[in-house]
């Protein structure tokens, strides 16, 4: 008798481990088949982080792991596979998420694909390696584009004139150019700061580091700078640049084997009527400009509409994004990725560019209709892209030198930030050929 209890107890035993094995493999089965996504809604309600979201993103990237950007779909949401490891990350961020089941995700992509929706779904396939180009010492000023992918949490290495001229671009994938002058004219701030200990040492720094790289003169360096630059998005890279990077860029490339540089920023006479010596040709995005010679006036050219919005006030100023067709023109679509397609305007040493002075080749991403400025532009070179942001800080008005930077806590849904951080993924997605 007690062997058959014990017998029994066996028995017993047996079956509840059988039982809890069961359970186990159909609460595991019913959680694979419940929750097999993550989606990182980009809408307005939802989201309560969005510059970290696209963190989130890059570091899945990262990890080898692919991410399908869902464009025009909740304001360019992000679809990746379900992982523990993910979902602690966004907790940990403070980056909203929503968890999927197969049958949702395929409802939703099957949703997208629709011909009737204006949306579509990019595959990223690789983190971009990013570089962002800025002298190694502080400045008086601070970079928009630095200050995001810090408080994003992605990665990057600073580069300048040195790793250019020796080919180092070679190994990026991206490339910003901060708040920079490639005319040799030191930003232009001859008229209010040539007193000013940081313009002085500024001045002299840039001029040791030209003749230690074998220069004669700033302008010459620096041109020679942003030559490798062309060659690098010319043979597939992707450049961005805000501010006076944009349009002090194309005016280096037009005025090269000229002299524009007057006598106090370069020791000689500019050449004698060197505006009807500009070749246009050169040039990424401008055309037909007037350069502006007076050293005193804190301008480059009549690109530039900063001195042009006399009657814009701050209260009203905004630029607005235009829609493209996310199936036909995915590269614009990407880029214009955002929870809002009205963006307040802010200003900087070039605040937007006057349309008249830009080519027909190249894209006009935003503008402020009132004032028939562009603020955002995009196009094509070579093989590679640029992308040119009007201003010089999303959150900051008009920042002036020496003003503390932007707390981006305080910014986390900055629709201004979002755009930058849309092109820092965008050489991540896989291609399609853009139709206009």
């Amino acid at each position: 008798m007690p062997e058959n209890n014990c017998k029994k107890k066996h028995i017993k035993k047996e079956w509840r481990a059988h039982v809890c094995l069961l359970l186990f493999c159909i609460v595991f089965g019913l959680k694979t088949a419940l929750a097999s996504y993550i989606l990182i809604p980009m809408d307005a309600e939802t989201q309560k982080n969005h510059l970290k979201a696209y963190g989130i993103t890059y570091w899945v990237l990262a990890k080898n792991e692919k991410v399908k950007w869902l464009l025009n779909y909740r304001g360019g949401s992000f679809l990746m596979t379900d992982t523990d490891e993910i979902r602690k990350e966004c907790q940990i961020r403070g980056v909203s998420f929503e968890v999927l089941s197969d049958a949702k995700t395929e409802t939703i992509l099957k949703e997208i694909s629709s011909p009737s929706k204006n949306q579509e779904s990019v595959t990223l396939e690789k983190a971009p390696k990013i570089a962002v180009y800025s002298p190694k010492g502080n400045q008086p000023w601070d970079d928009a584009v630095t200050m995001v992918l810090t408080y994003a949490e992605i990665p990057y290495e600073v580069v300048y004139d040195t790793e250019v001229l020796e080919d180092k671009l070679l190994l990026y994938d991206w490339l910003h150019l901060h708040h920079e002058d490639f005319t040799g004219q030191y930003g232009k701030f001859y008229g209010a700061y040539r007193a000013t200990p940081w313009y002085i040492q500024e001045k002299k720094d840039a001029e040791a580091l030209a003749t230690d790289l074998g220069y004669d003169k700033v302008s010459q360096e620096k041109l020679a700078v942003a030559i490798k630059i062309r060659d690098y998005v010319v043979g597939g890279g992707f450049m961005f640049a805000m501010c006076s990077a944009t349009d002090s860029f194309d005016i280096a490339l037009s005025a090269e084997g000229l002299d524009i540089c007057e006598p106090m920023f370069d020791g000689d006479p500019s050449t004698p009527n060197y505006q009807s010596k500009i070749d246009f040709s050169k040039t990424f995005a401008f055309k037909d400009f007037i350069l502006e010679r007076n050293p005193l006036e804190y301008e480059f050219s009549s690109i530039d509409m900063t001195n042009k919005r006399r009657t814009v006030q701050r209260e009203t100023d905004y630029f607005t994004l235009m829609e493209f067709s996310a199936k036909w023109d995915p590269v614009p679509t990407m880029l214009c990725q955002n929870h809002t397609s009205l963006i307040k305007g802010f200003m900087g040493q070039t605040t937007a560019y006057d349309p008249n002075t830009i080519r027909p080749t190249v894209l006009v991403m935003a503008e402020n209709k009132v004032n028939g400025e562009a603020r955002y532009i995009h196009g094509i070179k070579g093989k590679g892209f640029f992308t040119f942001y009007g201003g010089h800080d999303p959150e900051d008005y008009q920042h002036r030198v020496g003003d503390p930077k932007t707390e981006l806590e305080l910014h986390p849904n900055s629709p201004g930030y979002r755009l930058i951080l849309n092109n820092v993924l965008f050489p991540a997605a896989k291609k399609k050929k853009q139709k206009t």
